[in-house]
C-alpha cells in the first residue's frame, strides 16, 4: 500500500519536517518541564485544533510493561481539558474486541490506516470501532503506528468531526508530528516503566526513595515501625508433591489475599522470601498498628475464602504463621557492591521473626509482642499466652495471640 504522505527527499536535504510549525516547535522544545504524556497529547491536540486542523478525537495506545496490564490508552476528544485513561488486563490480546481493531492491525505491521466512515461502505463498516464513531457523527479516521526503540509498535488516531473531513495538508501535519511524538512519548513511557518496575519489585516507598537518590550501599534511616513476617505452612511438602505451575498458582493465590489486604491499608510489602513474606506499617502514621490489624483480619478472610476454592477442587487448607512486633528498625540499601537490596534490618524485625517460628509450637496462627500489643491498646482484645525466651534474646518476652474466633473483634 503505498503510504498516504510521501515525505521521500530526491536529495540530502532531509525529509522531515516537510513544513516548520509551531505545534512542532512546542512538542520539541517546549515539553521538557511536563512529566506526563496525556497532559501533553492533551496540549497538542488543542493546538492542532487551534491551528485549524478539524479534530474531533485522538487516542494514544501504549503496550506497557505491567504485572497486571497489557496496555493503556489516551483518549482525548473535543471539549474536554483532562485526556482519559483507560488500563487493560493481560488476556484483553486474545478477545475478539482487541483482535477485530484498528490497533490490532496497526501494531502487527500496517504501516497506516486511513478511511471515511460517515460514507456507509462496506469499507467504513470494517471494524466495529468505526462504525461506532461513525454513529457518533465522525467522519474521518487515520493511525499510525508511533515507533519507539527497538521497533516498539504503539499507535496513534486522529479522527475528525467535521464532514470535510482531513486534507492532504492535514495529513502532512500529523506526519510533521509523529516523530517528535514518539520521541516525546518514549522519554515519558520510560520513565514511567522504570517506576513502575520499581514499585513492582521493590515496592512503592522504596522505589520513591531510590528513585530521590538513595542508591549507594549503607544509605538509609532508623525509622520506627509495625513488622509483619508471615511463611506458608508444609509448603516444602507441597512444592515436592505438586506440579509446578500448580505450585506456582497456589503461591501467587496465597501472595494475593495476604498482600491485598497489606497495601490497601498503607503497609509495605519489603520482599517475598520463599513462602513468606515481610512487611512494614511506619509508625510515622497514627493509625499503622490499627491498620496493621485490619490488614490481618482482612487477609485472614481471604485466606479461608480461598481454602474453600482448595477443599473444593479436593486439595488441603492452606495453613499460615504471622509474626507482630514494633519497633525501630534500619531501613535502605544493604548488600554487594553491584547487587544490593532495599530493606529492613535491626533486633525488631528478627523479634517479628522468632514470633512467626513460634507460632508452629503454640498453635495459633497469629502472635505479638506485647510491644506491639501496648502501642496499638488492644492487651483486653487479645489473649495473653504467657513470656517466651525467643532466640537470640536473653529476655523473655511477653507473647499474645488472636484466637481464630476473634479475629474480627478486635478494635485497635
Amino acid at each position: 500500500m503505498q503510504p498516504l504522505v510521501n515525505l521521500a527527499s530526491p536529495d540530502d536535504s532531509g525529509a522531515w519536517p516537510a513544513k516548520r510549525r509551531k505545534v512542532l516547535d512546542w512538542l520539541m522544545m517546549d515539553t521538557q518541564n511536563e512529566r506526563f504524556i496525556d497532559n501533553i497529547f492533551v496540549e497538542m491536540c488543542e493546538r492542532l485544533l487551534d491551528s485549524g486542523v478539524p479534530l474531533g478525537r485522538a487516542t494514544l495506545h501504549f503496550a506497557i510493561q505491567h504485572p497486571q496490564w497489557f496496555g493503556a490508552r489516551i483518549l482525548w476528544h473535543r471539549g474536554i481539558t483532562e485526556a482519559k485513561i483507560d488500563t487493560f488486563e493481560h488476556g484483553v490480546e486474545e478477545t475478539a474486541e482487541y483482535l477485530e481493531s484498528p490497533v490490532y492491525e496497526i501494531r502487527m505491521g500496517a504501516s497506516e490506516l486511513r478511511q471515511r466512515i460517515d460514507d456507509g461502505t462496506q469499507a467504513a463498516s470494517r471494524y466495529p470501532l468505526w462504525r461506532q464513531l461513525s454513529n457518533e457523527g465522525l467522519t474521518d479516521y487515520v493511525a499510525w503506528p508511533l515507533i519507539h526503540t527497538q521497533d516498539k509498535r504503539h499507535v496513534v488516531s486522529f479522527v475528525s468531526d467535521k464532514p470535510q473531513g482531513f486534507s492532504q495538508d492535514h495529513l502532512v501535519l500529523f506526519a510533521d508530528v509523529l516523530p517528535a511524538l514518539a520521541l516525546v512519548s518514549e522519554i515519558r513511557l520510560k520513565n514511567r516503566l522504570a517506576r513502575t518496575l520499581l514499585e513492582t519489585y521493590v515496592g512503592p516507598h522504596a522505589s520513591e526513595q531510590i528513585l530521590a537518590g538513595a542508591t549507594s550501599r549503607g544509605s538509609g534511616s532508623t525509622v520506627g515501625a509495625a513488622i509483619l513476617i508471615c511463611d506458608l505452612r508444609n509448603f516444602t511438602a507441597i512444592s515436592d508433591a505438586w506440579p509446578r505451575d500448580d505450585v506456582i498458582e497456589l503461591l501467587n493465590g496465597y501472595f494475593d489475599a495476604m498482600s491485598a489486604p497489606i497495601e490497601k491499608h498503607g503497609g509495605e510489602i519489603l520482599k517475598f522470601m520463599g513462602d513468606g513474606l515481610l512487611a512494614i506499617f511506619p509508625l510515622s502514621k497514627s493509625t499503622a498498628c490499627a491498620d496493621l490489624l485490619q490488614a490481618i483480619r482482612e487477609a485472614q478472610t481471604a485466606v479461608t475464602a480461598l481454602n474453600k476454592e482448595h477443599s473444593a477442587a479436593g486439595r488441603e487448607p492452606l495453613a499460615y504463621g504471622i509474626g507482630v512486633h514494633a519497633g525501630d528498625v534500619m531501613y535502605g540499601n544493604i548488600g554487594s557492591r553491584s547487587r544490593l537490596d532495599f530493606t529492613v534490618i535491626g533486633p525488631a524485625v528478627n523479634i517479628a521473626s522468632r514470633l512467626e517460628s513460634l507460632t508452629k509450637q503454640i498453635g495459633y496462627s497469629v502472635l505479638l509482642s506485647e510491644a506491639f500489643v501496648k502501642l496499638a491498646g488492644v492487651k483486653n482484645q487479645v489473649k495473653s499466652l504467657g513470656s517466651y525466651t525467643l532466640k537470640g534474646l536473653e529476655r523473655p518476652i511477653g507473647v499474645f495471640g488472636i484466637p481464630a474466633d476473634q479475629t474480627e473483634n478486635i478494635e485497635a
